[in-house]
């Protein structure tokens, strides 16, 4: 049977997976759309309008569902998590209050005038109104990222009472942490966005169907993708240097370092025996973890077993390894993800300076399948942040088995797990019918599929 703290941590895990399906790609595709309707305003052209419908269209499903699903994560920190909010909640009180105004008044209110504002609104406004909601929705995770960069390297905080109260609000707002997965956060969200509407235009060029829409709709991802995904990996790297400094035990379990290492190599495969703190069947490449860390070829780079000691002689006995062979892994599936994803859109940008973006069946069906690996890579990437951080769930400050709610018991959170299960699988199969209705091609010998225009003066 498991006990109440794993049920807990299952629980949120598989909501908050669920939950970061919808918002990664809402960042990146109200992006996109507002850049459809930007060419659309500059060219007054109906190809750009009938573009930024159909996306747009696709975009208000998602938004919708992704803002159902994260309603759940708050109740969980009262419901299950109750002495982590005791501890936190003097510090996340504002950043949380004011997403929740981003999210629920500026991107709801504009994303509803954008909605019906097509023949109310003047074209300069309406068009502020879906960049509006373009902006708000990376606003508003900008909020949720500065929470968790707390949890992450708490600062601007005093210790009184057994909770963490605010003292420097600008501390947590210029959090080095944050400074460097914010933007790789969001970036990450733009690369899902661009390889969702490359897939699904991939999916439509491979049917002929809409050539002229979804090949110049491919064209405009294909730059935004590949723009984003070489962002993403700079990024990327910024912020593995500052888990350098800021949390060693995570970096070694990323790389499975045991011993401390200067210069130190870095893994490209291991299988790990975490009881007795060891790897076998290894291969590393000399000197690559030295230059990752700290771009030079010495520099030095502590293993987790020097951690762990230091760990028990600051904090006091216990475990404080993460688990190593998911964060390894996770890891690995990410960063090998993100190289695909520059290697993927390169290679459409050459197949349209050829000319051949339509007619090459091979990569249009590589493209098509490709929409769904952003998913893999943004939750392998959540796992590496938030397992590598165990057992603390605030670093260095409050660990997991103490942010746990006392009264909650294993029956009522099975109970409420499968609850959630039920209606989050309801949704899914909602959200995935709908998104393939309006997303698949004309099959052979069907009638024009209209989407009408919400003023009902446009269709196709």
């Amino acid at each position: 049977m498991m006990d109440a703290l794993s049920l807990a941590r299952w629980q949120f895990g598989i909501t908050t997976v669920y939950h970061f399906i919808f918002v990664p790609l809402t960042l990146g595709l109200s992006m996109l759309v507002a850049i459809m309707q930007s060419f659309y305003y500059r060219t007054g052209k109906d190809l750009y309008k009938e573009m930024t419908l159909f996306w747009g269209k696709l975009f208000v499903i998602l938004f919708t569902l992704g803002v159902v699903t994260g309603i759940v994560q708050e109740f969980q920190f009262g419901m299950n998590w109750s002495g982590y909010s005791r501890f936190v909640g003097d510090i996340f009180g504002i950043p949380l209050a004011i997403e929740a105004l981003t999210a629920f008044f500026v991107e709801s209110t504009f994303l509803g005038l954008w909605l019906f504002g097509w023949t109310r609104l003047p074209k300069a406004v309406h068009l502020a109104c879906i960049w509006l909601v373009a902006l708000a929705s990376s606003l508003s995770s900008v909020w949720i990222l500065l929470a968790n960069a707390w949890m992450q390297v708490p600062v601007g905080y005093v210790l009184r009472n057994g909770r963490a109260e605010l003292q420097d609000l600008v501390a947590i707002l210029l959090n080095e942490r944050a400074l460097v997965q914010i933007p790789h956060t969001i970036l990450a969200g733009f690369v899902t966005g661009g390889l969702f509407v490359l897939g699904i235009s991939a999916w439509n060029l491979l049917h002929k169907h809409r050539a002229d829409l979804f090949a110049r709709s491919a064209q405009i991802a294909l730059v935004f993708t590949a723009v984003a995904s070489l962002a993403v990996a700079t990024t990327g790297h910024t912020q593995a240097q500052e888990t350098v400094a800021t949390q060693p035990m995570k970096l070694a379990a990323m790389e499975g370092l045991w011993e401390t290492e200067g210069p130190a190599s870095m893994s490209l495969f291991a299988l790990h025996d975490r009881e007795n703190m060891s790897s076998i069947r290894e291969f590393r490449m000399p000197y690559v973890l030295s230059i990752l860390a700290h771009n030079n070829l010495t520099g030095e780079v502590k293993g987790m077993k020097e951690l762990q000691a230091e760990m028990e002689a600051a904090h006091g006995p216990g475990d404080y390894v993460p688990p190593v062979a998911i964060v390894y892994w996770s890891f690995r599936l990410m960063v090998g993800l993100g190289v695909f994803f520059i290697l993927l859109s390169l290679r459409g940008l050459w197949n349209w300076w050829a000319g051949k973006l339509e007619t090459r069946t091979g990569y249009l069906r590589v493209a098509s399948l490709a929409l769904f690996l952003p998913f893999a890579a943004n939750t392998a990437g959540w796992m590496v942040s938030e397992l590598g951080r165990q057992p603390w769930m605030v670093y260095g400050l409050l660990k997991t088995v103490d942010g746990v709610s006392p009264v909650v018991g294993p029956g009522t959170l099975w109970i409420s797990m499968a609850g959630f299960t039920v209606i989050y699988g309801l949704l899914a199969a909602l959200g995935f019918s709908l998104v393939y209705k309006f997303a698949r091609p004309a099959r052979a010998g069907e009638p024009p599929r209209t989407m009408a225009h919400l003023d009902g003066t446009h269709a196709y």
